[in-house]
């Protein structure tokens, strides 16, 4: 029989990653294994998986989605687990989530993942999938060409030996998107998402389209350089990522000037930035970096408007101009 394991990646998650592990051992379809990569936690959570008996608990730094799920899953295939079982640890499945899927023969041969439902009122979808926002509204079993990876998708090994591992460079956002299109349109495999197996998960917002602070938005940036991996995953042609890539950046300045309020001019001169870091391959700047330059930016830019009225004032007092001055300055 093949092997199963659930690959769960968390930081700072304690109480909501118990809650899932409760869920994975819950599973009607038993596990072979759980393992947690333990993204630079900082809670409880190293305490309490260090008292775990039945959790491989992986400590890493915080190297973001990517380089969590890039870790737990090259864990899983090189020890030889033929189904991999994704997840973060602040979402948990029901209890036949993993049954449902693997009842279903011959899909080794595609990425498998669970209806996303949001977690606080069980009957709202976590976003909106093709047209359906409620759970009751899905009748197919199964919707072909669908997948939020990383929220209960179910990979094969086979998969994985084809297709290789997530990048864990993307850091953060993008990182399952780049994934699921290399998967599907690079490789021409099948994803299907099943409305029986259930994931729930927090409701998963289109936040560029809602008002967004510029100085706390640092998951933004990974966003905007990341879509043009995804597209260099999409297109084996590069001039067409390129062309695509460019074309994505201009419909969301677009959405800057429809749908922000506040400081529109300075989050169209940030969105330059990622894009600039991606066509130039730079993939070392860190949340941390990118908070710090936008919270510096932000704090400058308010002294210089408070500074520069004060500034003109006193040289408007003090200091004389050339016309007043009797005698020409000379060198």
């Amino acid at each position: 029989m093949e092997k199963v394991i659930a690959v769960v990646v968390s930081n700072n998650h304690q109480i909501e990653l118990e809650q899932c592990i409760e869920a994975l051992r819950a599973q009607t379809h038993p596990l072979n294994a759980i393992v947690v990569v333990n993204n630079g936690s900082t809670d409880y959570t190293s305490v309490w998986l260090d008292q775990q008996t039945d959790i491989v608990h992986l400590y890493q730094d915080n190297l973001g989605s990517a380089g969590g799920f890039n870790t737990g899953i090259s864990w899983a295939y090189q020890n030889g687990f033929d189904w991999i079982w994704c997840m973060e640890g602040d979402g948990y499945p029901k209890d036949d989530a993993l049954e449902v899927m693997l009842k279903n023969e011959g899909m080794e041969i595609a990425i498998l993942n669970s209806i996303i439902v949001n977690k606080h009122d069980k009957s709202s979808l976590a976003r909106k999938t093709k047209n359906y926002s409620r759970l009751e509204e899905i009748k197919e079993e199964s919707l072909n060409n669908i997948s939020y990876s990383f929220n209960g998708t179910l990979i094969h090994r086979n998969i994985i030996a084809k297709v290789g591992l997530p990048l864990s460079e993307l850091y953060d956002r993008g990182v399952e998107e780049e994934y699921f299109t290399r998967i599907t349109q690079k490789y021409q495999i099948k994803a299907t998402t099943f409305s029986k197996s259930i994931h729930y998960h927090k409701k998963l917002n289109s936040f560029h389209k809602q008002e967004w602070d510029l100085k706390t938005s640092w998951s933004l940036y990974y966003y905007l350089r990341n879509k043009y991996s995804c597209y260099k995953a999409k297109y084996s042609n590069l001039p067409l990522a390129i062309i695509a890539y460019s074309m994505f950046i201009l419909l969301f300045i677009a959405e800057i000037l429809v749908f922000q309020k506040n400081d529109k001019l300075r989050k169209i001169s940030f969105t330059f930035w990622p894009m600039f870091d991606a066509m130039n391959n730079n993939y070392q700047v860190t949340p941390r970096f990118i908070s710090k330059k936008l919270n510096d930016q932000y704090v400058n830019s308010l002294l210089r408007l408070i500074s520069r009225p004060i500034k003109n004032y006193f040289c408007i007092i003090f200091v004389p101009s050339l016309k007043e001055t009797s005698t020409p300055i000379t060198a």
